[in-house]
């Protein structure tokens, strides 16, 4: 395959990453879910590279933000104002960070070169 053809589905990958943690959560994660399964087993290294880390990513944002959110608010309670401070700060920190890596991801697909999260990457594709 063509490396150009790699470079738009790499792009590709995490742009839907990128959306579903911004714009369109849910409906990216479902476009996503459709790419990585038609091109989970690419011969390029390269999309396997950004389909698997946008898909790993993808979930963990979800687990982020989500769960310990969930999390805070069942240890604090709704009524408790410093339940919400320590909520909304969390969730401003975590999802800028997210962004932040998500960019970071998507400009480096869209070069062509690979990208592994830190830390929640997977180190093998």
């Amino acid at each position: 395959m063509r490396d150009g053809v790699a470079i738009q589905l790499a792009a590709r990958a995490q742009l839907m990453n990128l959306l579903n943690i911004t714009l369109l959560p849910g409906v990216a994660f479902v476009v996503l879910l459709l790419i990585a399964r038609r091109h989970w087993h690419h011969s390029a290294a390269l999309v396997r590279c950004h389909v698997r880390g946008a898909v790993w990513a993808s979930i963990w944002a979800g687990v982020l933000l989500g769960m310990v959110s969930i999390s805070i608010v069942g240890m604090g309670g709704l009524t408790v104002p410093g339940t919400w401070v320590v909520l909304l700060l969390y969730f401003i920190c975590c999802h800028s960070a997210l962004i932040l890596m998500a960019l970071y991801a998507w400009s480096r697909a869209a070069a062509g070169q690979e990208f592994r999260y830190p830390l929640i990457g997977i180190r093998r594709w």
